[in-house]
């Protein structure tokens, strides 16, 4: 996976709560990305890939370590890469969104990401943030505890990382590339895919279907991401037990579940205890939606083997909620919360008082004439934050912020929504309309910030995975309806709220988030729905710097990759 471990030491110490690390290693990994051909539901289909394989190479570090990412683009088009979840302290420059924080590393050229990780512990990944190329650039992101740290939890036998993919016969740039320019909505997958295996209901023999192989009286440690597209994803083991400790790259109050709702950006750490008779039990997973726009509900197999088993499976013994179960979803989703433990950072939640800066979304999708020359509809697809649309500039936005640059954007995104309605109501007779716009809001460094999301029935309605870069911040609330700023908050977990970096906005509902400004840059938020985010559904958060070195962005590397 071209690791080299290099094992320097770099002078000072990371205080994280009452743990003392102190030391830290810095990797170096070697990213190609070209053109491959993978065979899938009987065709072949070129993609663009990292080294070669789909999911790409999985980087494994210890918390505090930093990480050197050189990518050469060995590919036909340009593309960044972003590293999911990491914070990057004072560091945007490594983030990677696309024309958020850098423009695009061109074909024949390389651009090495300096990836610094601060308090973040377990499962992350890594991914391509342009235009629709993460569906095949992608990989997982593995921070094991660091030296002299312990799990809060018994330290399981093995782990098993686990990425739950969208499949498409197809190119996935080429995809959107024309949805966008013909106005139509990107088409569906055509398949699922479990660490890039189809499973055995596609109905192609040569398919292949993950096995995991597990010893009996063992605990296995999965590492579950949902990197997929467009879909939220249920995910279960048949006849075993799940018992979740960490969302998000941090730790959670450990609950058992027979299955899990994921949505996409997210990730999961789970134990499984093998305590079953030998044999071959279904481990699978399905979509979950409750928007009008139901993706295909193909159900995913692998297979979770213990050694020395035989005998076959048997599908009918899949047991998962139903696609548009909501019930189920709430209750999964209502029992993460926060774990006071010394491997998670103290919690910092903003209280009442402090807040400073209130930021309420409404989030939906719209419709704009399509002035197109390859239109095929009179009106096309838009997505939205407050009635803007997110246009994406052509140079990035960091690098005109730093450099002060006028024209690239504004700094007047709204605060509150311009028309208050009903969002969660019957709204045919509103204006479906957005305004497009590159429009940031601005935070003072060490404000206190309080985030509403209000998904909105415009459109198709439906759930939202709500992804802001930069930050973990603490999920507060959630309710059903319209946010009520009089009563809702009284209903606030200020106690044990989960910190995460992506967040599930209940269909017809809203969440309430806090955390504080204190990493200077610009900052991303989005849906990770990726049709959502190439529509629009997008804002940037702008950090101001503070008064000293250590609070302010640190110098942009020489070798930024150039805008064409």
């Amino acid at each position: 996976m071209g690791l080299v471990n290099q094992c320097l030491v770099f002078a000072g110490v990371l205080f994280l709560s009452n743990l003392l690390l102190c030391s830290a290693d810095v990797h170096n990994y070697e990213f190609f990305v070209r053109e491959a051909n993978f065979t899938k539901l009987c065709n072949t289909t070129t993609l663009l890939v990292v080294n070669g394989s789909y999911p790409g190479p999985e980087i494994r570090v210890h918390r505090g370590d930093t990480v050197f990412v050189n990518v050469h683009n060995q590919g036909n088009y340009g593309f960044t890469i972003h590293w999911h979840g990491v914070k990057q302290p004072r560091n945007p420059w490594s983030d990677g969104p696309e024309f958020i924080t850098q423009c695009p590393i061109q074909p024949g050229t390389n651009f090495t990401y300096e990836v610094v990780l601060s308090d973040e512990i377990g499962t992350l990944w890594w991914h391509a943030h342009s235009d629709w190329t993460r569906g095949s650039v992608q990989g997982a992101f593995i921070i094991l505890p660091a030296e002299n740290e312990t799990y809060p939890f018994p330290t399981p036998d093995a782990d098993q990382t686990i990425m739950l993919q969208s499949w498409y016969n197809g190119d996935y740039k080429q995809i959107i590339d024309q949805a966008l320019a013909t106005g139509i909505p990107p088409r569906q997958p055509d398949a699922y895919a479990i660490n890039g295996n189809l499973g055995d209901t596609t109905g192609c023999p040569n398919d292949t279907m993950f096995r995991m192989q597990v010893d009996f009286q063992k605990t296995y440690h999965l590492r579950i991401i949902n990197s997929a597209m467009n879909e939220e994803k249920f995910f279960s083991i048949m006849n075993h037990t799940l018992t979740v400790v960490a969302q998000d790259a941090s730790y959670v109050a450990r609950f058992t579940s027979d299955y899990i709702l994921i949505s996409p950006g997210q990730t999961m750490d789970v134990l499984v205890f093998a305590n079953q008779n030998a044999g071959q039990y279904y481990m699978a997973t399905r979509p979950f939606s409750d928007s009008a726009a139901l993706p295909v509900d193909f159900i995913t197999t692998g297979v979770f083997e213990y050694s020395n088993s035989a005998g076959g499976l048997n599908a009918s013994l899949i047991n998962l909620p139903a696609r548009n179960d909501t019930n189920a979803t709430n209750s999964f989703v209502r029992r993460i919360r926060n774990i006071n433990v010394t491997q998670n950072p103290p919690l910092n939640v903003p209280t009442d008082s402090e807040i400073n800066r209130r930021v309420y979304i409404a989030i939906a999708t719209n419709n704009i004439p399509c002035n197109t020359s390859q239109c095929l509809v009179q009106n096309r697809i838009v997505a939205s934050m407050n009635n803007v649309s997110f246009v994406f500039p052509r140079i990035d936005i960091l690098q005109a912020y730093y450099n002060r640059t006028t024209g690239v954007f504004t700094q007047d995104f709204p605060l509150n929504p311009p028309v208050f309605y009903d969002f969660t109501g019957n709204l045919t007779l509103l204006n479906p309309a957005a305004e497009l716009g590159t429009r940031a809001v601005m935070l003072n460094y060490g404000d206190a910030v309080e985030i509403v999301l209000q998904a909105t029935q415009l459109g198709a309605g439906g759930s939202h995975p709500i992804h802001l870069h930069g930050f973990s911040f603490y999920w507060v609330g959630s309710g059903s309806g319209n946010f009520n700023n009089q009563t809702d908050p009284s209903t606030y977990n200020l106690v044990d709220p989960p910190l995460i970096n992506t967040v599930h906005v209940p269909g017809r509902g809203w969440v309430a988030l806090r955390f504080f400004a204190d990493n200077p840059g610009v900052w991303f938020m989005h849906c990770h729905f990726e049709r959502h985010s190439s529509w629009g559904m997008d804002t940037v958060f702008i950090v101001r710097n503070g008064t000293t070195t250590e609070t302010s962005i640190r110098p942009p590397p020489s070798n930024m990759p150039r805008c064409t």
